[in-house]
């Protein structure tokens, strides 16, 4: 095209993260019968990307995903960005509005490197930069030891292969958008709960752009939309950051949605669950949810969460 791209979609430079925004153009090319050209994809080095020797809640938090697209975004060099939602901070910049959240995908985790966690031989390490993932292991193997495994796909495999763990977890859909969905065994979601918007990705724009949006929301799936969001409200009311070990499935079906959530002290010896079911758009029921597992949570949990934001 002689005029150069329509949009220009932002995202980090990792294996993965280029292989979901090329998803995302894939889907909006075709959905405006364009051809692949009139989509740019524009990369950038993200904080988080730079530093990884360090858990991710000591250097930062999320926003070491997301700052450099804001950025981006704020300075209109790019007309939208692509995220994995999970790591996206609950609450978001009023400037900028979540455009589309496409179908999700797999939303369990896969183990790598035993048969299942019981498996695991007595005082086994497991690799895991994740609360989440940290706390649900510990929760069922006390005597597993946890060490930090942070870096793309291919790195926390290469620590895997180098006898740095003898196990670890990645996202299933992770693995599948890499073309990697043999490796490891996928976890029962029902029994193993994933990460809040495990496996959706999320394209976010100006707020005040409308002809992105436009563009961008025949991208939107509305199931998918549901439950991610209940997820985040679920965050959001109970006050979760990068050191809170929050679990939770979501399930959309006929405008109503299933949620089952766990929140867990930081070593795993505490765990809290509860359930409920509630209309996809009222997301009230998400923070009903929360405030009964914080009143039931005993204070080794309480403390690593700061209540509704």
């Amino acid at each position: 095209m002689s005029n150069g791209p329509l949009l220009k979609l932002g995202t980090r430079r990792s294996p993965l993260a280029l292989a979901q925004a090329e998803e995302a153009r894939a889907r909006l090319c075709k959905a405006h019968g364009w051809d692949s050209n009139a989509v740019e994809l524009v990369p950038v080095v993200a904080s988080g990307d730079k530093v990884q020797d360090r858990p991710l809640a000591e250097i930062g938090g999320k926003a070491l995903w997301t700052k450099e697209l804001d950025r981006w975004l704020g300075e209109g060099r790019i007309h939208a960005s692509v995220h994995s939602l999970k790591d996206v901070e609950t609450i978001r910049p009023e400037a900028l509005t979540l455009a589309a959240i496409l179908p999700r995908a797999d939303k369990r985790d896969r183990l790598i490197g035993a048969a299942s966690l019981a498996d695991l031989p007595e005082g086994a390490v497991i690799g895991t930069s994740a609360p989440r993932r940290a706390a649900q292991a510990l929760h069922r193997r006390p005597d597993c030891k946890v060490v930090t495994f942070r870096g793309n796909v291919a790195t926390r495999l290469a620590k895997l292969e180098a006898g740095e763990a003898d196990a670890t977890f990645l996202a299933a859909a992770g693995l599948e958008r890499l073309g990697q969905d043999s490796v490891g065994i996928a976890l029962d979601p029902q029994d193993w709960l994933p990460a809040p918007a495990q496996g959706a990705i999320a394209v976010e724009c100006r707020t005040d752009d409308a002809a992105t949006r436009e563009l961008l929301s025949v991208l939107d799936h509305p199931p998918s939309r549901g439950e991610v969001m209940a997820e985040r409200a679920l965050l959001a009311a109970l006050g979760g950051n990068c050191h809170s070990p929050i679990a939770v499935l979501c399930d959309y079906s006929h405008g109503l949605l299933a949620m089952r959530a766990a929140i867990f002290s930081p070593d795993g010896k505490e765990r809290v669950e509860a359930d409920g079911n509630f209309p996809v758009d009222e997301l009230e029921g998400a923070a009903v949810l929360a405030r009964k597992l914080l009143a039931d949570a005993p204070d080794a949990v309480r403390a690593v969460f700061d209540g509704p934001a």
